[in-house]
């Protein structure tokens, strides 16, 4: 059912743009880009007309705005190949590739991780809506061992599990420069950037000057597999998970992954088109049989690609 709201505008109001006018208007709750396309879908009218996003306000102008229910989100199945690790009926352990985003989310409603699982399986109903089955994600262009449930019961065991810090994650990341320690821990709190909002940051570490209360404490420890004259193989491993943790934690220690366009900073030589960061192995109580299960999945094609090239 569409909510319609009417306003009559009054001599203080006039001269004013039409959208910078319904933008502050609290019983919309409109930003103006939504207002903008309102206009263009033809719900926005001044005295029953067409109108314009700039259109200057006069006094005792009639506007009517219709805004229209939210469309119900749904998650299409999508005959999409998956590299299947393991099966059961309680869980599905898949390898992604990278460069398919895991979950639906603006911009990627389809060609997902979860497009794919929903052709293949029936998943959990638990968690957000757009994520069934869903207990963790890898970024877009991370590749990897991912585990989604198919059951609530196996959704609720894992999700216990990631809370409490048990699942086991590993990982190899390629990163420029040469790591002289063979061994570290990185212990440094992540949180959004406070200027640039896409990204995260290192947040009140000694060695960072930026300062936010939004932060959240994160470890990430790492082994140095084999150095290359400018760049180092590293196995990492992560106890807590927040968005782009290895990612972040690996620039701040001075060693950003090769072909991170968002952290790396360096020149992309290689033309890739993500970053060289790879989840190996997962380790998990199983949800069933409460044993110990891990999973492997070995280095993607690109990443074995650019070792032998600066072997």
């Amino acid at each position: 059912m569409n909510n319609e709201f009417e306003f009559l505008i009054s001599a203080e109001q006039k001269g004013r743009r039409l959208d910078q006018f319904l933008s502050v208007v609290a019983d919309l709750n409109l930003s103006r880009s939504q207002i903008k396309k309102l206009i263009e879908d033809g719900l926005i009218s001044v005295n029953d007309q067409p109108t314009e996003p700039s259109y200057k306000i006069k006094s005792d102008d009639h506007i009517k705005v219709i805004i229209p229910p939210p469309k119900e989100l749904t998650v299409r199945p999508e005959s999409i190949p998956l590299d299947i690790l393991f099966e059961d009926d309680d869980i599905i352990v898949v390898n992604k590739p990278s460069g398919m985003v895991t979950h639906p989310a603006p911009g990627n409603f389809s060609g997902t991780l979860v497009n794919a699982l929903l052709h293949h399986c029936h998943l959990s109903n638990l968690g957000a809506p757009l994520r069934p089955g869903i207990v963790h994600r890898l970024d877009k262009d991370t590749s990897g061992v991912i585990v989604a449930a198919k059951t609530d019961a196996a959704y609720a065991s894992l999700v216990k599990q990631i809370k409490a810090r048990t699942v086991e994650k590993t990982y190899v990341a390629l990163v420029h420069g040469v790591i002289k320690n063979n061994a570290g821990i990185i212990e440094a709190r992540i949180g959004r950037h406070p200027v640039h909002r896409k990204k995260m940051a290192v947040i009140e570490s000694p060695n960072s000057k930026l300062r936010t209360p939004n932060s959240r404490e994160a470890f990430t420890s790492y082994k140095v597999l084999k150095r290359y004259k400018n760049y180092t193989l590293v196995e990492v491993k992560i106890k807590t998970g927040r968005t782009h943790q290895i990612r972040v934690h690996l620039n701040h220690l001075g060693h950003p992954v090769v072909g991170d366009p968002t952290y790396g900073g360096r020149k992309n030589e290689f033309g890739l088109v993500g970053q060289l960061l790879h989840a190996k192995k997962l380790g998990f109580i199983h949800p069933r049989t409460g044993k110990f299960v891990e999973f492997e999945a070995g280095l993607p094609k690109e990443l074995r690609e650019v070792t032998q090239k600066i072997a």
